[in-house]
């Protein structure tokens, strides 16, 4: 039986816990881990890529010749469900390659992570500098790139655009949120930048629109960063006139049943994934002053989600905290990597083995806001609002 056995970093009898130097981690680490090799990475990426193109020649070659119309609708969901699987574990290897863990050939690299984010509608570039940001300020209050959390002020404070002080605790005002937080995270993250901390962008900007991932001007980018930026955007295009194309061929409807599907269960998983790392009740946020980059990238959590987890996310959720500390280290020497830090961290190392799903709606409808941790200076920990 799963159970949670993530260990808080509060402050012993003796004081505020003490945060191992990034040498001393590394140190901790064999030095094989550090090095991707070809052949492996391109192994998962070939076969990434014959079980989504198998998988949809199959979809397109049978699925409309079932007769039965309830049968049909259903093998087109079950498709999509696992196309979106498999996807999201193609746009892991991307997020490999943005790291320059695919290989140790930054080209190859950046071809990889182009052709696979771009495939799946995701300007790579873009995501590949303002993801590295959120690996730079992990955890900090102000710097960090995503799912920054409120504060109890700033939460009590808000002013949505409707009053549901009386609906919020209602299971299905939460499970609308949530939905809605599934379906449209992502979008929303790539169209305004939201959850990013106040002073995370590179420039002022007071245009909603002004921290677009698709902008070259964009407050999210330097200025050297605009022409990737450009390229970016001419991926996006490139894939859109492709599945233009196709929907001439196959038409307008199976397209989208064959790419819009899984597009959608993409979003949810990446959001998802992304959430629930950043999120637990174990797991502390920094105020400036008391930051510093340790702190940041232990303040993750590794979860657990199985034969999905292990084999088609390639062990994203399983090895993360190792990979916040060393983006460099390569998916497969995650699980050696992690092992071999675990006697140097102690308690400083949070895991939580309970259901993943489970785990997304009871931190989404108990974690509202962060509070000041009276026994560690600078860290602010999860109020849980509601049992």
């Amino acid at each position: 039986m799963s159970q949670r056995i993530s260990k808080t970093s509060a402050a012993s009898p003796a004081g505020p816990p003490v945060y191992p130097d990034i040498n001393t981690l590394r140190q901790a680490i064999p030095k094989h881990c550090f090095q991707p090799t070809v052949f492996k990475s391109m192994s998962y990426l070939v076969r990434d890529v014959i079980l989504i193109g198998t998988l949809g020649w199959a979809a397109v070659r049978y699925i409309p010749s079932i007769e039965d119309a309830t049968l049909r609708a259903a093998a087109w969901i079950a498709y999509g469900f696992v196309q979106g699987l498999i996807c999201t574990g193609l746009w892991i290897l991307g997020h490999e390659a943005g790291h320059g863990a695919f290989s140790k050939y930054s080209l190859l690299n950046d071809i990889v992570g182009f052709f696979t984010h771009s495939s799946l509608m995701v300007p790579y570039y873009s995501w590949k500098f303002s993801h590295h940001r959120h690996h730079m300020f992990t955890g900090h209050m102000e710097k960090d790139m995503a799912f920054v959390p409120k504060t109890q002020k700033d939460y009590e404070q808000r002013q949505p655009l409707i009053d549901t002080e009386y609906l919020e605790d209602t299971p299905v005002y939460q499970a609308v949120s949530l939905i809605f937080h599934q379906l449209f995270g992502w979008v929303f993250y790539l169209l305004f930048n939201i959850s990013a901390g106040s002073d995370s962008q590179q420039k002022p900007t007071s245009s909603f629109l002004g921290r677009s991932h698709f902008d070259p001007t964009s407050a999210v980018f330097r200025r050297s960063e605009a022409p990737f930026i450009v390229l970016s955007d001419i991926g996006l295009i490139m894939m859109f006139s492709a599945l233009y194309m196709l929907s001439g061929v196959v038409g307008t409807q199976t397209v989208v049943l064959l790419y819009l599907q899984p597009y959608v269960w993409v979003h949810h998983w990446l959001i998802a994934i992304t959430y629930l790392h950043h999120t637990h009740v174990d797991v502390p946020h920094f105020e400036a002053e008391h930051w510093t980059f340790v702190k940041g990238a232990l303040a993750t959590v590794d979860r657990d989600f199985g034969f999905v987890g292990r084999h088609l996310f390639h062990g994203i959720i399983e090895h993360h905290v190792v990979h916040h500390l060393f983006p460099r280290i390569p998916f497969y020497y995650a699980e050696e990597a992690t092992e071999a830090l675990k006697p140097v961290l102690g308690d400083l190392y949070h895991r939580d083995d309970r259901s993943f799903l489970g785990q997304l709606w009871s931190n989404f409808t108990q974690c509202k806001f962060v509070a000041a941790d009276e026994s560690v200076p600078g860290a602010l920990k999860w109020v849980q609002k509601s049992k």
